[in-house]
């Protein structure tokens, strides 16, 4: 029996059990120990169980993930529910290699029995997880997991100690068990490779439809992987480039409706909107780091300039004045710095200056046309999509121009952003005249490229910081 075994648990109550001042402080709790687990792993299990997600070619690591079972030892719905999320999650971050459960020899292992280390050794399974849900009767969800090291035969601590035994978190819907997998699968992740995972967030895109004359470009949210697509209520069918805030509550967008361009803030949790500024023609909004201000191009007479808005004086500061045009700023994720795209030396190239428009140094340095930059989340980063002799591509470089690298090409590929942990890039894609776009990832290796289910024409993502 393993009833002295450090564990984890994910809980999940109805939205009435708890206030959400309790989610927030859970949220926050689980944050902490993500980032402490790295510091109280074992370095003898550690050593065994690990991907180097900085390495150029990684094979990815054949994990095992049973169908998690109920208090009887039979396996529910919900139970394999969890564990296909769970599979699915890894194996679309390109690292993990899902073993197919029609090949487990050791059917009968859960979480109070060790496991049969042959059995996962004979289907080439290096990594196991192994896992327990239960429904009670005041529908509050149970789910508790192990992850094990096949190689060594041991199990992978997940906590610091038994003291953190039956860490839980609240989710209010009747949706959230995805949101127990997810946060199952970024333990994992996190676990084994030493970095944050990614797929408790969401992203927010434009939906697109209609003909190509008369289009409409509203807003939609969905989780990371596609589920819980959601509309949000934005006025308007011509809605461009939206943002989460820092604290992931809030989205700025650009309505182009009416033929005027507004920037609005959207708070996603009440719905509420305000339109920011006087501006003529405002674009391409983003927050800065710490919430506080909005970077924007704004219109001077058909030259744009890059402005500073605060959210809370409502001071609007002009950083920049160029003839050129500058457009598509980024805050660097410590706040001292921002990127953008100006075509002031004579074509459109990248640039970086400090937060407060001083000390402007050109950064792009090859053939074609840079735009859209973005700062990784990381600070070691900036990504950008470049055009040249009639293709598009989506490349990274450092932000003094070093180490440029491409890592997709297509018909058009345009628009990139970040994941939260700056592993992986999200853009969107059109594969010849009339295609529409869709959202494609791909990592930092220019490798595992794969759309992303949006069930429809989309552009313009923005993906979530992490809860």
């Amino acid at each position: 029996m393993m009833n002295n075994l450090p564990r984890v648990r994910a809980l999940r109550s109805n939205k009435s059990e708890v206030p959400t001042r309790i989610w927030t402080r859970l949220f926050a709790v689980l944050a902490i120990l993500s980032a402490a687990w790295g510091l109280a792993l074992a370095p003898q299990a550690f050593a065994q169980l690990r991907i180097d997600v900085t390495e150029g070619n990684v094979d990815p690591m054949p994990i095992a993930i049973p169908d998690f079972k109920g208090p009887d030892g039979a396996v529910s719905k919900i139970g394999a529910d969890i564990a296909r999320v769970v599979r699915a999650d890894l194996a679309r971050s390109g690292l993990f290699k899902a073993i197919d459960p029609k090949a487990f020899l050791d059917v009968r292992a859960g979480v109070d029995s060790e496991p049969v280390f042959a059995d996962w050794r004979a289907i080439s399974a290096q990594a196991l997880v192994l896992g327990k849900v239960e429904v009670a009767a005041n529908n509050r969800l149970t789910a508790e997991f192990y992850l094990w090291d096949i190689v060594a035969g041991k199990l992978v601590n997940l906590v610091e100690s038994s003291a953190q035994e039956g860490l839980s978190i609240g989710t209010p819907s009747s949706e959230n068990w995805r949101k127990i997998a997810h946060n199952i699968a970024d333990t994992v992740y996190a676990r084994i490779t030493g970095d944050k995972g990614y797929f408790d967030t969401r992203i927010v895109l434009v939906s697109e439809s209609g003909p190509r004359t008369q289009i409409r470009k509203r807003l939609t949210i969905m989780d990371q992987d596609g589920a819980n697509p959601s509309p949000l209520p934005v006025p308007g069918d011509l809605v461009l480039t939206p943002r989460f805030s820092p604290s992931g509550q809030q989205i700025t967008y650009l309505s182009l409706s009416g033929g005027k361009p507004r920037v609005y803030l959207l708070n996603i949790e009440t719905g509420r909107q305000e339109i920011l500024g006087n501006f003529k023609m405002s674009y391409a909004p983003r927050f800065s780091p710490d919430g506080r201000l909005l970077v924007m191009s704004v219109d001077h007479d058909g030259n744009s300039e890059i402005h500073l808005f605060n959210l809370q004086t409502r001071e609007n500061t002009r950083i920049t004045n160029d003839p050129g045009i500058d457009t598509s700023p980024s805050f660097s994720p410590d706040g001292k710095r921002i990127v953008f795209n100006s075509d002031r030396s004579g074509s459109s190239q990248l640039f970086v200056m400090e937060a407060d428009g001083s000390a402007i140094e050109r950064i792009s340095s090859g053939d074609g046309r840079y735009s859209t930059p973005v700062w990784s989340p990381r600070g070691d980063l900036v990504a950008f999509t470049k055009q040249l002799n009639g293709r598009f591509y989506i490349g990274v470089m450092s932000p003094d121009g070093k180490d440029e690298r491409l890592l997709t090409e297509g018909y058009l590929v345009e628009g990139p952003d970040w994941a939260p942990n700056g592993r992986v890039i999200i853009f969107f894609r059109e594969d010849g005249p009339g295609a529409g776009p869709k959202l494609w990832s791909i990592d930092l290796r220019g490798r595992n490229l794969q759309i992303v289910p949006t069930g429809g024409n989309s552009s313009d993502p923005n993906w979530s910081p992490l809860p």
